[in-house]
């Protein structure tokens, strides 16, 4: 095996790259994937063999990272609104047409656009958190349900946050969301198996543009306060999200895994 760097700096992920990987000959659907977590997922998907599909709002920056996964004949990309009904259904029909099937889901996107609690917040973006970081993925994994994840014995996993382990007021309804899409994790993982696993990871702080807010400027301050002595990178996710995918993980469904350094420890 060799490794290579998936370029766009400290947002992109190494990939494994080998002959015949974990995932040849199967496809996957990442959301939320031109950029950060989503697209360390992708690279290491297509480095262990899969064909991907990543989604994201912006078609510019999409059609970049799709080109830097390796072009057409491994990515595609589908600009949209991760809470759009007709995008959902646009991206999941495109999948099929063009690889054939669908095999894994990653429910990777996610928003927080009210920092603090709850107690105050506007309703209206309350409802807007919930709709992005908890119906969607219900209505993502539906749509790949029908689509014949179930045939091939698929899989899917749910990237929550650590925010929904342990209360953080300061994410107060970022964190009820990801509270929610662990229970929504276990809820899914028993009405769809044995035919498809559902699993969920719960990130500490990853080092993306998503979570600068909760370092910049003081990485080492907040570091400090984790076992590991470090905060997270796209790759450290994108690990975990593989093994969960993967046959080496086929007695295991219902969960969310912490993959936070150590931090909910403490």
């Amino acid at each position: 095996m060799r490794r290579r760097r998936a370029g766009h700096g400290d947002d992109r992920a190494e990939a494994v790259v080998s002959a015949a990987g974990r995932f040849a000959g199967q496809v996957a659907l990442v959301t939320g994937a031109s950029r950060g977590i989503g697209y360390g997922v992708a690279a290491a998907l297509i480095g262990e063999g899969a064909r991907v599909c990543i989604t994201g709002r912006d078609p510019e920056a999409l059609a970049a990272s799709v080109a830097e996964l390796g072009g057409d004949d491994v990515a595609l990309g589908v600009a949209g609104k991760v809470d759009d009904p007709e995008h959902r259904m646009q991206a999941i029909g495109r999948v099929v047409d063009r690889f054939g099937r669908i095999d894994h889901l990653v429910n990777n996107a996610g928003i927080n656009p009210a920092d603090g609690g709850i107690a105050e917040i506007d309703l209206g973006l309350a409802r807007k958190i919930l709709e992005v970081n908890l119906l969607a993925p219900l209505a993502w994994s539906q749509l790949a349900l029908r689509a014949g994840i179930r045939a091939h014995r698929g899989a899917i996993v749910n990237v929550g946050s650590t925010s929904g382990v342990r209360p953080v007021p300061e994410l107060g309804m970022y964190g009820t969301s990801k509270a929610a899409l662990a229970y929504l994790t276990k809820v899914l993982a028993i009405e769809v198996g044995p035919e498809v696993r559902v699993n969920g990871v719960a990130p500490g702080v990853v080092k993306t543009r998503f979570a600068a807010s909760l370092y910049e400027n003081r990485e080492d301050e907040v570091a400090a306060s984790y076992p590991l002595k470090r905060l997270g990178t796209p790759a450290d996710i994108a690990d975990a999200v593989l093994f969960l995918l993967s046959a080496q993980a086929s007695w295991i469904t219902g969960r969310t895994v912490e993959v936070d350094g150590g931090v909910t420890l403490r």
